[in-house]
């Protein structure tokens, strides 16, 4: 096919090739007839060893991890998202996003539109205690399983894929749902992205170890540990846990610096000024520092005349000749008599950063716990118990302040009760930020003894939704003074638009029907459209212009015609009058009996080179 004659791939990328087409370039030397020879990959990149040795690596495997490495790199086919404006608030405004769906379908969707473009991520999984909805992953009908899962075809509707302890593969069954998810999830983080991940003992061994092996060892940051309970439950037979894990991983550390909690009165009551320095308050910091440096160590007389060394088996912090730089700066400290050890003036005006840099340990007074989660919760929702162990809302609003900027984009693809959607309005309530949030979340069934059912929530989503229109109300009129982005589109995951051939040859005639029309026949325009913009990599918060059956869409740097109606030879001209970008993609639907007017097109591109620099063509 010539460039611009070619047919629009109805798929996410294909990882494993687009890998592929980056090794090649990096070493081709390791490519035999277009093809990665993995044994010429391996021995260029393997240090020498002896023979012995060379077959002896260290490992972390289960069964079935091959093919969960497999199914996060194939493609989505046959899926699609649907725009559901009436679950949806602030429709034309908002530039928030609820997905209702597998998330690992709708990860696989994001990554044209997001790769490379999500600053932080939280997520709070299964934790695999025996009772969580931990359901397997097929590679060849993920849609159609997913919805079998999930009960959304099931006669009864009901859920009955608990991954219980006695299942003999209880690990591997987590570990091989967990793994290609975190694979995608990667790949949408920002170079100076993270990565927040609460888990208990239960899994958080092996989660470390896959997230060691997915985002590298390099890039752990830390394993925070978060004070969930505030009193031990007796009844425990050796230890009341009252706490869980948080694994904190960066997509880069080496570029990756925390903006540090908020300082509050307490932290900034630390420093005066007892010298009436110039440069405002300040407070010491210990000069001696260990093990010791021998060059660093010599005698210092302070101004009272007492000569003083560093203690035994240290030294100080800096060589003779800064120690004078700074004594001369007034920046070493001897205590108001002038006979105290030295010390260095640290001021507040010069701190590095705003805030003040996070230990590992996150107590339950600055973040919260799970009890006081649940009644916040409660109360928000009119009393009413709809989520047994939700997350803080400040516990996630730290994650969100530590590592996001003002304006940006916050994912979490196992929402739950949605928390981080209420945290980012919060922490945008508190700093004036704009930052945005995804949500993903399965559409599990709520069980029809619940509470939830019968106040007609028969979804997880459906009362996550609620509560993200009862938090955001609440926190907008808490914060009258400033215009918070409360809204979100809501998205269901759904069976692609767009026709999938079956090589099976029963089915030979019904296929002949997409020579006719390349779409299912109960999908719309407005439903085709959006598919093709999502697969072309435009965001889900773009709004088209609609002209008919045409559409415009723009988001970042993509941009994409979906040309669904008629046309004549005048369309590229009309189009790139409409151009907002440098470049853009063209996908149209061809005509009955316009393989002239296609032919015509792709002609003018060649003898036109400016047409040809704004356009690619890509045909339905």
């Amino acid at each position: 096919m010539a460039e611009n004659d070619r047919k629009f791939e109805a798929t996410t990328p294909n990882f494993k090739s687009e890998a592929a087409k980056k090794i090649a370039k990096l070493f081709p030397e390791v490519v035999a007839d277009g093809q990665i020879d993995t044994d010429a990959l391996e021995e260029l990149l393997s240090p020498d060893l002896e023979d012995e040795e060379a077959n002896e690596k260290y490992k972390f495997t289960w069964r079935g991890k091959h093919n969960a490495k497999r199914i996060a790199d194939a493609p989505a086919r046959t899926t699609t998202l649907i725009a559901d404006k009436k679950s949806s608030k602030d429709w034309d405004a908002t530039k928030n996003v609820y997905i209702e769906g597998d998330n690992l379908e709708v990860l696989k969707l994001m990554q044209k539109a997001y790769s490379e473009k999500v600053k932080v991520i939280y997520i709070d999984p299964p934790y695999n205690t025996g009772h969580d909805f931990v359901y397997k992953d097929k590679y060849h009908d993920p849609y159609d399983n997913y919805l079998r899962e999930t009960g959304q075809i099931d006669a009864e509707g009901n859920v009955t894929t608990t991954n219980r302890e006695s299942n003999g593969r209880f690990h591997t069954d987590w570990l091989n749902m967990m793994y290609p998810r975190l694979k995608l999830a990667r790949n949408l983080l920002m170079d100076d992205g993270v990565i927040f991940i609460s888990i208990d003992d239960n899994e958080d061994a092996n989660l470390k170890k896959i997230c060691d092996e997915i985002f590298g060892e390099n890039n752990f940051l830390a394993q925070v540990v978060w004070e969930r309970a505030y009193a031990p439950i007796n009844l425990k037979k050796n230890f009341s846990e009252s706490h869980d894990y948080i694994l904190v991983y960066a997509k880069d550390a080496s570029i990756v610096e925390t903006r540090g909690i908020p300082r509050g009165d307490e932290a900034d009551n630390r420093y005066s000024n007892p010298d009436n320095d110039p440069r405002g308050v300040w407070q010491s910091d210990n000069l001696s520092v260990g093990p010791a440096i021998e060059s660093n160590i010599y005698p210092v007389t302070t101004p009272s005349g007492r000569v003083v060394e560093p203690p035994a088996g240290r030294s100080w912090r800096l060589s003779q000749k800064a120690f004078r730089e700074r004594l001369k700066d007034n920046r070493i400290w001897f205590g108001s008599d002038g006979n105290g050890v030295p010390r260095m003036k640290r001021f507040l005006s010069e701190l590095k950063k705003p805030g003040i840099t996070p230990m590992t340990i996150w107590k339950y007074k600055e973040v919260g716990h799970s009890q006081e989660a649940t009644q916040q919760l409660q109360k928000l929702m009119c009393g009413k118990k709809y989520f047994d162990y939700p997350k803080p809302v400040k516990l996630i609003q730290r994650a969100v302040q530590l590592y996001s900027e003002n304006d940006s984009i916050i994912l979490d693809f196992f929402s739950g009760s949605a928390t981080t959607a209420q945290s980012v309005i919060e922490q945008n309530a508190e700093d004036g930020g704009h930052r945005k949030f995804i949500m993903v979340q399965l559409p599990e069934k709520t069980s029809k003894k619940s509470v939830a059912y019968k106040d007609d929530y028969k979804t997880i989503p459906e009362i996550a939704e609620e509560r993200i229109r009862r938090a955001g109300k609440q926190i907008q009129e808490k914060h009258s003074d400033i215009k918070l982005d409360t809204g979100f589109k809501v998205f269901k995951l759904e069976s692609s638009t767009i026709k999938q051939w079956d090589d099976n040859p029963d089915k030979f005639t019904e296929q002949l029907k997409m020579l006719h029309s390349p779409f299912t026949q109960d999908s719309t325009n407005d439903q085709r459209a959006l598919e093709i913009a999502i697969k072309s990599g435009i965001s889900l918060t773009a709004s088209p212009e609609i002209d008919g059956d045409n559409y415009h869409f723009v988001s970042d740097d993509k941009e994409v015609f979906v040309i669904l109606g008629k046309y004549d030879e005048k369309l590229l001209d009309e189009l790139d009058k409409e151009r907002k970008l440098p470049n853009a993609t063209a996908v149209i639907r061809e005509m009955d009996n316009g393989s002239e007017t296609k032919f015509n097109l792709i002609e003018k591109m060649k003898q036109e080179p400016e047409l040809n620099d704004h356009f690619s063509l890509e045909w339905l």
